[in-house]
Parts: C-alpha cells; sequence; structure tokens
C-alpha cells in the first residue's frame, strides 16, 4: 500500500471515528478549525524544513507528487487524521474531568 492510500484510509478513519463511531462531531465545530488552522501552520513550517533538507526523503513511487511546502500532500492528510483523531478520542475520554 503506498503513503497515498494510507493517508487517505487514515482521514477516513479518523473522520468515521469522530462522526459516527465517538460521536464527537469535530468537523462542526469552529474550535475544530480554528485549532488546526494554528497546528497546519507549523506542520507546514517542520515538514518543509525535514523534506527541503533532504533529512526525510520519500519515494516517487509512493507518493503522488503534489507537494506544498515541500513536502507531499499526504503528510498534510496523515497529519490531519492524526490531530482529529487524538482530538476526537480526548473529547470521548473527557480528559479535563479527571483529577
Amino acid at each position: 500500500m503506498s503513503y497515498t492510500q494510507l493517508a487517505i484510509v487514515a482521514v477516513a478513519i479518523a473522520v468515521s471515528f469522530d462522526m459516527y463511531l465517538f460521536n464527537t462531531q469535530l468537523l462542526k465545530r469552529k474550535v475544530f478549525w480554528t485549532s488546526y488552522a494554528i497546528i497546519i501552520g507549523f506542520q507546514l513550517l517542520t515538514n518543509w524544513w525535514l523534506t527541503s533538507r533532504n533529512i526525510v526523503m520519500y519515494s516517487p513511487d509512493a507518493i503522488i507528487g503534489f507537494r506544498i511546502a515541500a513536502a507531499p500532500v499526504e503528510d498534510l492528510l496523515f497529519g490531519f487524521a492524526l490531530v482529529l483523531g487524538v482530538m476526537s478520542n480526548w473529547i470521548r475520554q473527557d480528559v479535563s474531568r479527571r483529577p
């Protein structure tokens, strides 16, 4: 399975968990998109730094080739899935109410 396929599957799983399994509905909340806007800026900066210096390299066969800030678009998809998954899980577990 290519990195592109894995990234798409990760997004589909995270969205399914958020919208249906955990029913946290983060994707419908303005606070999520505001938080994600902050996170994606740092993600793009970090991805640019790592990929433009060849610290992290990708096989051309594993990605579609479209890049944003020198990083494959798949990194943005995978990062989105990670952020959504973690935030959905935090809300599901109601971490704020734990001692």
